[in-house]
């Protein structure tokens, strides 16, 4: 197993986030649709939690075959998809279970736990490290000075250079983390297991990289589109 967190700070409100990124999700469904792939929704559904209180549950399939790389496409069927269930209780959540399952793959799965903060990042231990077995690696991700797969990459989308109409804020300098307001942070602690001899350390770390990039583009989109989705 490889554990990873991830922490990715917006110049948004945690409330504003809940909007943008229901916005965003819904978006890039719509668009991964029309090219044939994209989410399929399985179950939609209110669900309560003794601990977390009332949210939401939802079962998904992530239709991935057009994605994986051309070593993973010889060992994988043409119709590949992942099982994704998903426990909302923002601004704390869940995405899969210890026995999330691919189509074809039992021994592989994904586990992110998700909080939102109003602050820089600066929650230390925010998951109670102490249940984790083994020390995991802390990355900052920056939406403005990090880089993603340049077929992703949109000028529009670029928050050093965009400026939004409804809020002023943008374009984000160097730094920005330090002395922008509002900012919130995604603190997301990521697990991926994938048991099978000889290709685990590879797998791993390749999941590990989509995530990173999916986290990413996700993110500074969430930003660049806010004056579609905010007031």
């Amino acid at each position: 197993m490889l554990i990873k967190e991830y922490r990715i700070c917006m110049p948004l409100t945690t409330e504003e986030y809940r909007v943008g990124q229901l916005y965003t999700i819904s978006k890039h469904s719509h668009q991964e649709s029309e090219k044939g792939e994209g989410v399929e929704v399985v179950k939609n559904e209110p669900h309560e939690d003794p601990i977390h209180g009332p949210g939401q549950f939802t079962e998904k399939r992530v239709h991935l075959s057009s994605k994986l790389p051309s070593w993973a496409r010889a060992v994988t069927p043409r119709i590949f998809y992942i099982t994704e269930k998903a426990w909302n209780y923002y601004p704390y959540t869940i995405t899969g279970d210890h026995s999330l399952q691919c189509s074809f793959l039992p021994k592989f799965s994904i586990y992110i736990e998700t909080k939102y903060e109003d602050n820089c990042g600066d929650s230390e231990n925010i998951f109670r490290s102490d249940k984790i077995l083994g020390d995991h690696e802390v990355s900052f991700l920056d939406i403005a000075f990090d880089e993603i797969p340049e077929r992703y990459y949109r000028s529009l989308e670029d928050p050093r250079f965009f400026s939004s109409a409804k809020t002023g804020r943008g374009p984000l300098q160097e730094g920005w983390r330090q002395h922008t307001k509002p900012i919130m942070c995604s603190y997301k602690l990521v697990n991926v297991k994938f048991e099978v001899w000889g290709l685990q350390t590879r797998v791993e770390q390749f999941v590990h990289k989509v995530i990173r990039d999916i986290l990413l583009i996700g993110h500074r989109q969430a930003f660049a589109w806010v004056d579609e989705w905010c007031g």
